[in-house]
């Protein structure tokens, strides 16, 4: 009796000394973890300041078999208009869903800096008409409060002088394709084609994590995807938008953003919309529009490429800062009080083709993924309207 008494009153004791054992082997591995987490941030940071470091090529290099990737990526492109597509319609293998398309003018400022006087802006005081559609990243509609990217293109009309395709001449357009993040999720055409593939069987993790080689995996494209996926904003006009690849600009090479002006257009708060429902941006549209016929402003910007600082061409997920070359204005953006939501113009918008290949030479995209824009977006525009019964 005595030696069970003395047993039962040391098991708590024992009990307590095993549990301040295990929690010590927990505490230091959880330490070891954090550290070996902090040790590798710290690596990556370094090696990426090493490797996104330096002066770069002001040139285009193509690499080899960049023909052959862009002909997979068209028939890929394809299969996924067919996946996406309504019992009436096809649809646009990217952005499918527009906020609506609306009339806007496009003014060169009367005092812009002669070194920024290249093709459409080299004209000081000119306004151009434009046609501005407002959209969704994703490929098929989807509800405005989805998280998603949220994209602006812009067209000039009645642009004289030759354009970049052949097809396209006596077209007289300038285009400008921009979404709101200033870097794209992969860096050149291979890493597209193996990207866009995945994520048309429905992979969307193997996109940047394809097989268990870590060497492989993409893990900084993969936290660039998921930011550019945000919340929908209170208006698709007080959203900036960026042209994430590079275009020539006269003889340099630039970047372009649009951005809201503030002060160029009397002050206007939209109304709180109800974002349960699935086409509250577009309802923010109309409300300043046509409703409370407010128009909006915004700054078209050029950010040039200085080739000393680490500014490449032809890896779009890199970001050009803006410690290393500002933006500067080179036009002005005035979306008048209108009424857009009409059948016709929406009928209009949906067969409207917005190509950044669809322009003058003072503006010619340049990189890879821009090459890979000009076969796969007429591609893809022709099978499209063909589909739909569009000539």
């Amino acid at each position: 009796m005595i030696n069970r008494r003395l047993f039962t009153a040391r098991q708590p004791g024992r009990l307590a000394l095993l549990w301040l054992r295990l929690s010590s082997v927990v505490l230091k591995g959880a330490l070891v973890l954090v550290g070996m987490a902090l040790l590798g941030w710290l690596l990556a940071t370094l090696w990426y300041a090493w490797k996104f470091s330096g002066p770069v090529s002001a040139e285009e290099q193509i690499p080899p078999g960049e023909a052959a990737m862009t002909q997979s990526i068209i028939q890929t492109a394809i299969r996924i208009v067919d996946q996406h597509r309504e019992p009436t319609r096809y649809l646009r293998d990217a952005h499918a869903k527009a906020h609506g398309c609306v009339q806007a003018e496009v003014s060169v400022p009367a005092d812009l800096d002669p070194a920024l006087r290249q093709g459409v802006f080299s004209q000081p005081g000119k306004t151009w008409q434009a046609w501005m559609r407002l959209s969704n990243g994703n490929a098929y509609p989807q509800f405005d409060n989805i998280k998603d990217a949220r994209g602006m293109a812009l067209k000039l009309l009645d642009v004289p002088g030759q354009q970049l395709l052949p097809g396209q001449q006596g077209r007289g357009d300038q285009d400008f394709v921009m979404f709101n993040h200033a870097n794209f999720f992969v860096s050149d055409v291979a890493e597209y084609q193996q990207n866009v593939a995945a994520q048309a069987e429905g992979k969307k993790v193997t996109a940047f994590l394809p097989g268990w080689d870590p060497r492989a995996w993409q893990l900084r494209h993969l936290f660039i995807a998921l930011s550019t996926l945000s919340e929908a904003p209170t208006s698709p006009m007080l959203t900036t938008y960026f042209s994430v690849s590079p275009y020539k600009f006269g003889s340099v090479n630039a970047k372009f953003r649009v951005a809201p002006e503030v002060g160029s257009c009397p002050a206007y708060t939209p109304p709180k919309q109800n974002q349960d429902l699935p086409n509250f941006l577009r309802s923010a549209l109309y409300q300043q529009l046509s409703t409370d016929r407010q128009p909006a402003c915004f700054a078209l910007q050029i950010q040039r490429q200085n080739a000393n600082r680490y500014m490449p061409i032809e890896d779009t997920s890199v970001q050009w800062q803006e410690s290393d070359a500002p933006f500067e204005t080179v036009a002005h953006i005035r979306v008048p009080a209108q009424d857009f939501d009409t059948p016709g113009q929406n009928l209009m918008c949906d067969n409207l083709s917005f190509n950044p290949w669809h322009g003058i030479e003072a503006h010619r995209p340049i990189g890879g993924i821009n090459r890979l824009r000009k076969a796969v977006y007429e591609a893809v525009s022709a099978y499209r309207l063909e589909r739909n019964g569009v000539r």
